[in-house]
């Protein structure tokens, strides 16, 4: 058994454990599971995996390597052999064993560096890192867009003189303004940079701008943490209820109000001592404060300290069961969506899916003889992980932890009594409509439930794309362009009913301004018309339809970015990345009207757009700072076509 000093942790399970779903202590070089069960661990042969060492030890290992090198200078000087001595025509590679790698400020992993060679895979596998270092491990499905960005890697070369592979060499360019010299690939074969991002939010490599001592605090640290002055309370509690409220209204927000200043006012109150309110407070805290971070781009430090203080009562608060273990997962799966300190998005919607399907959310059957204030709770708690799953499942491309056919709770609109959209859930047997009961004197604080309820309208359109263009049932063509079209007026209406006017705020909230419900109506329509197994290859008119959505999303990303309310989270960065792809595709897929198409359209300043938003995103992702020179490369060879070329 080794000892505490020297203990290695893998940050992944080992492949046996994670295939029996069994809980995998992650001891290098072999876990205990694996040890006990007397089976060879993956461990031993996996080359690729991440691992952390206790300071102590590596500290060891380094004067240790200093003496031995000293010991072979000594020997290589003193022998008698000249034929020993080294070759000073070989370059060997210098290692500086007193500085360890810089782990803080760089999204990719330590593994060595190959030798430099020419790639022509970019787009697949920067869209590969870019998905999984942002939410999960190990596969990536269709919906994620990953065929589609091998489909235009392969019309890429089109740019390319004598129409070979479009490809990069992995030299390092550090310079972000020359796009026209070699391209920086951080990933090493291929084959293997799928596996290599498996650490997913359990690391905190992806966002560079934290550094790993922030991340683990202090017990002491944490147990003297006090709440912050009251006026910042008051913002953080602003932002949270008008941005993560408003998307998943899953806090009773007036009770929830009332107990933190109680417990503020008094910290004696016998709800200080509650594990459930603990934990609300401190991760509505947290999770004000990072998607507040996530518009302004600040520092994060805070919002990881207050998540860190909220998982002090997360076991106690898991422990409760049923509805409140429920809610503590999915403001785990809120936080998320923010910052990757925690466990994993996927995994964590996963957990909680499979929660609520045990405890009936999705049956009607279990709302019978149940009080009117607990249908409603139940019922936002829902649909709201309901909107968390299709969010996450379809960026990924993985299965759907509820199924639609397994839901016997309804949607149903109601017939508009004015302007505003007004839907309600309606219950198969005429139980409570969802509706907001809680009310508010703060006009910052909508109590309307009309976008949330639009937006989950929106989330199952997407699930409808989703099945219907990879698990395509109709066979004839005439059957597909029928599918098409119906989903296309549903993105139309979509877009033509949506809330209005949207409540005021002064907080740079993205969901209450139209230009995000205009980001979304175009990206879905990008995701509809894109290349897919239900049409493998497009028509002349399809192609510009995806060319015209994929370019107006680019518009509204960068309409947001102007008016300070875009939000610099993983799923806007793969969403930028992949209109990006998008566009690109629709470009080069009429190669006899290349030159044409690119002088007409404005393709050249929609890519630099994304350039531009990629360049600020590169300040808090290090993976957004390659994707940048990539669509930089793309850029430049389709300007010497405006230019006649």
């Amino acid at each position: 058994m080794p000892s505490s000093s020297s203990t290695a942790r893998a940050s992944t399970s080992c492949r046996r454990c994670h295939r029996r779903k069994k809980r995998c202590d992650r001891t290098l070089p072999q876990c205990e599971t694996c040890i006990h069960a007397q089976v060879e661990c993956s461990f031993l042969d996996d080359d690729r995996q991440v691992g952390t060492y206790p300071i102590a030890y590596v500290q060891g290992l380094e004067t240790r390597v200093k003496e031995l090198e000293k010991q072979l200078s000594v020997a290589l000087v003193s022998s008698p052999y000249p034929n020993l001595q080294p070759d000073h025509d070989f370059d060997q590679p210098i290692i500086n064993f007193a500085t360890p790698p810089d782990t803080d400020m760089s999204d990719t992993f330590p593994f060595a560096t190959p030798p430099s060679h020419s790639r022509s895979d970019f787009l697949v596998d920067e869209l590969k890192r870019l998905s999984l270092e942002a939410a999960a491990e190990r596969h990536l499905g269709s919906s994620s867009g990953l065929s589609f960005a091998k489909l235009t890697q392969a019309v890429l070369r089109r740019l390319s003189p004598d129409k070979a592979e479009f490809v990069f060499d992995d030299t390092p360019d550090e310079s972000t303004e020359q796009y026209d010299g070699p391209l920086s690939d951080p990933l090493l074969d291929a084959s293997t940079s799928l596996w290599e991002l498996n650490n997913s939010f359990s690391s905190p490599c992806l966002f560079n701008q934290l550094p790993l001592s922030h991340v683990m605090e202090d017990e002491t640290t944490l147990a003297d943490l006090q709440f912050p002055d009251r006026a910042h309370i008051e913002y953080l509690m602003e932002f949270y209820f008008a941005h993560s409220h408003t998307l998943y209204p899953i806090i009773r927000q007036t009770e929830f109000a009332s107990v933190i200043w109680r417990v503020y006012n008094n910290p004696q109150d016998h709800l200080a001592g509650s594990a459930l309110w603990m934990f609300r407070i401190w991760m509505v805290l947290a999770i004000g404060s990072t998607t507040h971070c996530s518009v302004t781009l600040g520092d994060e430090s805070e919002s990881v300290l207050y998540y860190n203080k909220a998982m002090v009562y997360f076991e106690d608060a898991l422990g409760l069961g049923d509805m409140a273990a429920l809610e503590v997962m999915m403001l785990q799966v809120s936080y998320s969506f923010f910052n990757q300190v925690g466990p994993n998005t996927f995994f964590l919607v996963g957990v909680a899916a499979r929660m609520a399907i045990g405890i009936g959310l999705h049956s009607s059957s279990s709302y019978a003889n149940l009080p009117s204030d607990v249908i409603e709770y139940r019922k936002r708690i829902f649909f709201s992980l309901y909107m968390m799953d299709r969010v996450v499942s379809i960026a990924l491309g993985r299965p759907f932890a509820i199924h639609d056919n397994d839901i016997d709770i309804e949607v149903t609109p109601t017939s508009p009594p004015h302007p505003k959209l007004s839907l309600h859930f309606k219950l198969t047997n005429n139980l409570q409509p969802f509706t907001d009961t809680t009310t508010t004197d703060d006009p910052t604080h909508t109590t309307d439930l009309s976008i949330p309820l639009h937006i989950l309208s929106l989330r199952r359109i997407a699930s409808e794309i989703t099945t219907a263009l990879h698990s395509p049932t109709n066979t004839s063509n005439q059957d597909r362009n029928k599918t098409l079209q119906t989903l296309h007026k549903k993105l139309l209406q979509w877009r033509r009913t949506m809330p209005f006017p949207l409540p005021p705020t002064p907080s740079p909230i993205p969901h209450l301004t139209s230009a995000w419900f205009d980001l979304n109506y175009y990206t879905h329509m990008t995701m509809l018309y894109r290349p897919s197994p239900l049409f493998p290859s497009l028509d002349e008119q399809k192609v510009k339809v995806l060319a015209t959505a994929a370019a107006m999303a680019i518009r509204q990303a960068m309409n947001l970015h102007r008016q300070g309310r875009f939000a610099y989270n993983w799923l806007n960065l793969l969403g930028v990345f992949q209109s990006a792809v998008a566009l690109m595709y629709a470009t080069l897929a009429r190669p006899d009207e290349l030159g044409v198409v690119v002088r007409e359209s404005k393709v050249v300043e929609d890519l630099g757009l994304v350039v531009e938003l990629l360049s600020v995103f590169g300040r808090k992702f290090g993976v957004a700072r390659r994707l940048e020179r990539i669509v930089g490369v793309v850029v430049g060879r389709l300007e010497g076509y405006c230019s006649g070329g």
